[in-house]
């Protein structure tokens, strides 16, 4: 008696025009599938009761639903003889034809097309289905240049020739091939072209849409899997505001067609937020020449591991400064730890970074900031990773709480941990510890010292006088700064004030008289005493 063959009938059908028929294009490949099974019941072989049946998929990729079950089987050992009408049934693609003889190979799996004639056991008729192969997909690419001029023809005609719907439009009634405007929709879309041109910025507009819980078009797959229903990044918004599908143009490569589908955006307003979009793209492009000023680019990353981008914001005077800022913070997104830092001054940074490796490594070279491999802000800490061939060279040179180690993910960097804490306040960033800096005079709080100074009244020996108080609640706390501890006034004159002291500070609370007591004032405010070598980045 025959050994059982278990058969695998394969069927597909590229489009789905027909497939609710009663008896369709899969129900007859099936039949003659099986009338072939049938054929060699002799041979031992039995038709499995798997339906592996592909309506509406393309022959020109495996990504079918079917297909992929058939090779899982295939895998599994489950199926003995593949099945099917004919071979282009099971692919268009020469490529993928092969790979998949090579599967069959490998779990000896006989491969038959039943009105053609062919076993993939044997040289000549691997050599028969490959001809046969090259044929399917000539064909395949001659259909394919024949869609594509019928959809750039049917364009030209103004109609909707499929893809994504935008927001604002439904898919077209019946046959029509015409978007039909979704009222609600369409009023949100054009809510967010006048809130650009109210806002100016689309990382601005991304957060208040956000804010008001507005989301993507949400579509439904022909699988029913939902799909969009999102947060708008910034990518779709640039997409959205750019998109002439709302003028009643239809798109078509670098052209665009009078649609028959009616617009939803005012060409006035429209226009508007094109010449708004340019504008800043300008000014975007007028600063790419600063990224090539940020040297860690690529390198860096905040507490959280998401990368930290060069960043340029220009001042009153017309003064540019720049920042490596967060992805999440750059995208609009609220950063895991809020309590981490997102956003540094790139120059203070770089500079803390390079004296480090020039103190240690000597011999690095002009730009010590090549031999960084990754920078990681932390709250606590700068930690920088470089090739381990330097550990011999630097670990005689460490200070007082630096570390240096192999890292523990990959033992061919180093990671140095140099021990500073940053902080956020004000709107700057502060380093405090690690080694002197370059000194930061606060030009406010040294002219605010002279002026209190220069509102103290003495007597002839040199003494206050206290009944000579200014008249003014301003006044008054501002000659307080004359009765800083000398050796906190000798800082601020030269730049080295406690990190985060500034004018605001000492003017919005009573001074102690005491020294002692103004040192511990200050060290409440998370400052520390006027000699230690802390430093700031702003």
């Amino acid at each position: 008696m025959k050994a059982i063959k278990r058969c695998a009938l394969y069927t597909r059908k590229s489009t789905e025009e027909g497939l609710d028929q009663a008896f369709n294009s899969l129900d007859a490949q099936r039949e003659a599938c099986e009338a072939f099974v049938k054929s060699q019941k002799s041979e031992g072989w039995r038709a499995l009761p798997a339906l592996y049946d592909d309506g509406g998929w393309s022959g020109g990729s495996i990504e079918r639903p079917a297909l992929r079950r058939l090779l899982a089987d295939i895998a599994a050992g489950k199926v003995d003889v593949v099945v099917v009408y004919k071979i282009d049934r099971l692919t268009r693609s020469l490529a993928d034809f092969a790979r998949m003889v090579e599967l069959f190979d490998r779990h000896e799996i006989s491969f038959v097309s039943v009105t053609q004639a062919f076993n993939t056991t044997s040289s000549m008729g691997r050599l028969t289905l490959n001809v046969l192969l090259s044929f399917a997909q000539f064909e395949r690419e001659v259909t394919g240049e024949r869609i594509r001029d019928k959809i750039a023809a049917s364009k030209q005609k103004g109609r909707w020739m499929g893809g994504n719907v935008p927001l604002g439009y439904d898919l077209p009634q019946n046959s029509s091939r015409a978007l039909v405007v979704n009222d609600a929709e369409a009023a949100t879309v054009r809510s967010i072209f006048e809130a650009y041109l109210d806002l100016g910025s689309v990382h601005a507009l991304q957060r208040r849409l956000e804010s008001e819980g507005i989301r993507s078009k949400q579509r439904t797959t022909r699988e029913g899997k939902v799909l969009g229903g999102l947060p708008l990044n910034r990518g779709a918004l640039f997409y959205l505001l750019r998109n002439r599908i709302y003028l009643g143009l239809i798109p078509h490569k670098d052209k665009t067609h009078p649609g028959l589908h009616p617009p939803i955006v005012d060409a006035a307003l429209f226009d508007a937020v094109q010449q708004k979009l340019d504008a800043n793209r300008r000014r975007h492009e007028a600063t790419k020449d600063q990224t090539t000023r940020a040297p860690l680019t690529g390198r860096i990353f905040d507490g959280d591991g998401q990368p930290m981008s060069p960043s340029f914001t220009r001042g009153k005077h017309g003064q540019s400064y720049r920042y490596y800022v967060s992805a999440p913070l750059q995208q609009g997104r609220r950063p895991a730890d809020k309590d981490g830092i997102h956003r540094v001054p790139g120059p203070a940074l770089e500079s803390v970074a390079s004296a480090a490796i020039r103190r240690l490594a000597p011999a690095s070279g002009d730009d010590p900031l090549s031999v960084l491999t990754r920078v990681e802000v932390h709250a606590d800490s700068l930690q920088l990773l470089m090739p381990v061939g330097l550990l011999a060279a630097m670990r005689t040179r460490l200070q007082q709480g630096e570390t240096l180690a192999a890292d523990a993910a990959d033992p061919a960097q180093l990671r140095l941990l140099l021990p500073i804490r940053m902080r956020l306040r004000g709107g700057r960033s502060w380093i405090v510890g690690g080694a002197r800096m370059s000194a930061r005079r606060d030009p406010a709080l040294i002219k605010a010292l002279r002026n209190a100074h220069a509102l103290l009244q003495t007597d002839a020996a040199g003494l206050p006088l206290i009944e000579a108080a200014p008249a003014t609640s301003y006044r008054r706390r501002l000659v307080q700064l004359a009765f800083l501890a000398p050796d906190l006034q000798r800082a601020i004159l030269a730049g080295e004030q406690p990190p985060g002291l500034t004018l605001e500070q000492l003017m919005r609370r009573p001074m102690p008289m005491l020294w002692s007591e103004q040192a511990a004032m200050l060290e409440a405010l998370g400052g520390a005493s006027s000699g230690t070598a802390d430093s700031s980045i702003s």
